[in-house]
């Protein structure tokens, strides 16, 4: 299997990042780390293992990004204005540094994006953002409205609010979207969505699904049986959706 580390001062996020890119040709999938995870992490916990044949058989390439999560929504002694602005900032790290990268590495420019809990916030709410930029997006395990406590996981922004979290809310940006050149371009993107029965974040996703409909969004809503918010499941998942 192909494999390239890759590591560059960010000049968006002022530190160095790291990545790692799997296969060589064909689908470009941005992949991005759960909570406050590692770009390494998928690899270790064999997800990537997972895909390997149709990585090696030059269907699939994967890019497996870095989190600076613990520098933005998890950084607790910060005021939630400097989380929001911090990813922001990440954001511009992936779409100005990371996306180039991918057109280099891939001739085909047929990209993905892709992510599993916290890793599925980021990557529906980039593609929702950006809808020209992504053929098929997947979220598996994720919440995407970060600003509403459910059971233990609480509100990233303690009640705060702004236009820029507004933004980077999915669930509640989107509901509000009239423009329909906006929507067109978003009703053209594949949306996978995944959860498993009993995850806290079921009813968020079930709501979430429902209100993409609502706006002739078409998408998927996968339920797994029992939590499935693990990397044995995950490893299932992209064998699927991938």
């Amino acid at each position: 299997m192909n494999r390239e580390y890759q590591k560059w001062y960010s000049p968006w996020l002022q530190r160095d990042m790291e990545l790692l890119i799997f296969g060589h040709s064909s689908r470009a999938v941005l992949f991005f780390p759960t909570r406050m995870a590692r770009f390494f992490d998928y690899e270790d916990w064999h997800i990537i293992d997972a895909l390997k044949e149709q990585i090696n058989n030059g269907e699939l390439q994967i890019f497996c990004v870095d989190s600076i999560d613990a520098e933005s929504f998890y950084n607790q002694h910060v005021h939630p204005e400097v989380r929001i602005a911090r990813h922001m900032q990440y954001e511009q790290y992936i779409l100005n540094e990371v996306v180039p990268l991918m057109h280099v590495k891939n001739e085909d420019n047929y990209f993905e994006v892709a992510g599993c809990s916290m890793g599925a916030f980021h990557a529906i709410n980039l593609a929702l953002k950006h809808p020209l930029l992504f053929k098929k997006v997947i979220g598996m395990s994720g919440r995407y409205d970060i600003t509403k406590q459910i059971q233990d996981f609480k509100d990233l922004f303690d009640g705060y609010r702004n236009e820029h979290i507004y933004f980077n809310m999915p669930q509640q940006f989107v509901a509000n979207l009239h423009d329909e050149t906006i929507l067109n371009a978003i009703r053209q993107i594949e949306i996978i969505i995944s959860i498993g029965e009993t995850d806290p974040f079921f009813k968020n996703n079930q709501d979430f699904s429902e209100m993409l409909l609502c706006k002739n969004i078409p998408n998927q809503l996968n339920i797994w049986s029992g939590y499935a918010h693990r990397p044995r499941y995950w490893k299932q998942m992209v064998q699927l959706y991938f």
